[in-house]
C-alpha cells in the first residue's frame, strides 16, 4: 500500500511542478535526470576518495553518498541550464510574438509542461523503487523489533510493499549493482539472525587472515560486545559499539576485508549454513588445530617408559599448564601462525619457544611441512580431524577446533 501512496504523491507532485515550469524546464529535467542516473554511479566511485579525504572515514557512508551526490549535482546543473533556455524563450513570447501567441504558447507550454512532469515522475519512481530495492534487502534481512529505527520501519515497510505489489521487478531491471552486493547481504542476515553462524565466520579458511588480525581477536573476546550479539541488538546499536565502530571506520582494513571476503561469497554462504566448503575442505590441512595434551602427554612417556609415576604427575600437570593455549593456524595461500609454540629440548623438559611463530606450510605427495620463523621444520600428516607434527623427534597431536 505504501509504494502506491508513494507513487501517487510523488506523480500528483512532478505533474504539478510540470505544469507550474512549462515544458522546457520540465523536458530538460526529465533529461537531466536520465544523465545524473548513468553517470552517478561512474563519476560516484571516483568522488570516492575525494570524500574520504576531506574526512568522510566511513567507507560505507563515502560509497553511498558519491553517487548521490554526483547525482545532485548533474540535476541541478542541467536545471539551471533548462531556466535559462524557459527565461530566453519567455521574453521572446512576452515582448516579440504578439498577445495571441503570447497566450496560445503559454497554455501549450503549461499542458505540454504537466504530460513530461508525469514522466519526470516515472523516472524518479523507478529511480526510488531501486533504491529501495538495493537497501531494503539489507535492512529487512536484520530487521529486529520496535528497537529498529524508525527511517529503517519505513525503509523495511516500502521494501516489503514494494515486492508484494511487483514492483520490485521495475528496480532490478536497472540494478546496476554487482551480485556481490546481495551475496554479501544474505551472508550478513544469516550471521545476524544465526549467533552460531557467528562462530563458524572466524572458522572459514577463507577468513582466517583476516580473523588473525588483533581488531578481530580483541572483538570476539569482548564480554560486551558478546552480549550485544546473543541479545540480538538493532544492527544500529552493534555497528555503533567502539571496537566495531573502529573496524568500520578504517577505510583500509575494510578494503582488505571485502577483497578477501568478494572471491568467496557464495562458498562462504554455504559454509556458514552447512559447515562445508566446497572450495576449501578438499585442503585438509586449512583451518585451526588445537594442541592434544594428552596426546603429547602419551609421547612424552613413551620416549622415557621407566619416568617416575611421581615426576610424570607433574609433568602432566606442567603440560596442562603451558601447552593449554598452544594451537596451528594454517591458511590458504601456504601461511602459518603456531601460538604458543611447545618446543622439547634434548634431554629436557619441554618448553615454549614463542607466543607467536609465523611460518609457512607445503604440501608433497600427500604430506605437509612446516616451516616456522623460529627456524623449526616440522614434517606433518592429517588424518580426519587431527594433525600429527613431528618436532625434534618427538610427535605432537593438534585437534581440529570445533
Amino acid at each position: 500500500m505504501t509504494i502506491w501512496l508513494l507513487a501517487i504523491l510523488l506523480m500528483a507532485s512532478t505533474a504539478g511542478l510540470g505544469y507550474r515550469q512549462g515544458a522546457i524546464r520540465a523536458g530538460m529535467s526529465f533529461l537531466g535526470i536520465i544523465l545524473a542516473a548513468l553517470l552517478a554511479p561512474p563519476l560516484g566511485r571516483l568522488s570516492k576518495p575525494l570524500l574520504v579525504a576531506v574526512g568522510l572515514k566511513n567507507p560505507l557512508l563515502a560509497w553511498v553518498l558519491g553517487p548521490l551526490i554526483v547525482f545532485v549535482i548533474i540535476s541541478a546543473l542541467v536545471k539551471v541550464g533548462a531556466l535559462m533556455l524557459h527565461q530566453k524563450v519567455d521574453v521572446y513570447y512576452k515582448y516579440k510574438a504578439g498577445d495571441l501567441r503570447l497566450a496560445l504558447w503559454e497554455r501549450l507550454n503549461h499542458r505540454v509542461g504537466l504530460c513530461v512532469g508525469l514522466l519526470n515522475g516515472v523516472a524518479y519512481l523507478i529511480l526510488i523503487s531501486f533504491v529501495i530495492y538495493a537497501f531494503s534487502y539489507w535492512t529487512v534481512q536484520m530487521a529486529t523489533s520496535e528497537e529498529d529505527p524508525k527511517l529503517v520501519k519505513i525503509l523495511n515497510r516500502l521494501g516489503q510493499d514494494l515486492e508484494k505489489s511487483g514492483f520490485a521487478k521495475v528496480g532490478r531491471a536497472i540494478d546496476g549493482l554487482p551480485q556481490s552486493f546481495y551475496d554479501a547481504a544474505d551472508i550478513a542476515g544469516v550471521i545476524y539472525n544465526n549467533p552460531l553462524a557467528e562462530g563458524r565466520l572466524s572458522r572459514y579458511p577463507g577468513l582466517l587472515p583476516i580473523a588473525e588480525r588483533p581488531e578481530f581477536q580483541d572483538l570476539a573476546n569482548d564480554a560486551g560486545f558478546s552480549s550485544l550479539r546473543q541479545q540480538r541488538r538493532p544492527i544500529r546499536e552493534v555497528m555503533d559499539y567502539p571496537k566495531a565502530n573502529t573496524i568500520i571506520n578504517n577505510p583500509d582494513l575494510m578494503k582488505s576485508i571485502w577483497e578477501t571476503l568478494k572471491p568467496d561469497l557464495k562458498d562462504l554462504e554455504t559454509y556458514l549454513t552447512t559447515f562445508h566448503s566446497a572450495k576449501y575442505d578438499p585442503e585438509g590441512i586449512l583451518g585451526r588445530w588445537n594442541f592434544d595434551v594428552n596426546s603429547a602427554i602419551a609421547a612424552y612417556r613413551r620416549s622415557k617408559p621407566n619416568m617416575p609415576s611421581g615426576e610424570m604427575q607433574r609433568m602432566k600437570t606442567w603440560m596442562t599448564t603451558q601447552f593449554a593455549k598452544t594451537s596451528l593456524v594454517a591458511m590458504p595461500g601456504g601461511q602459518a601462525i603456531f601460538k604458543n609454540e611447545p618446543r622439547f629440548a634434548p634431554g629436557g623438559p619441554p618448553s615454549v619457544v614463542a607466543p607467536l611463530d609465523q611460518g609457512q606450510w607445503t604440501k608433497s605427495d600427500g604430506k605437509y611441512q612446516f616451516t616456522f620463523s623460529s627456524g623449526g621444520q616440522m614434517p606433518a600428516t592429517v588424518a580426519g580431524d587431527r594433525l600429527k607434527m613431528t618436532n625434534q623427534g618427538t610427535e605432537l597431536v593438534l585437534n581440529r577446533e570445533d
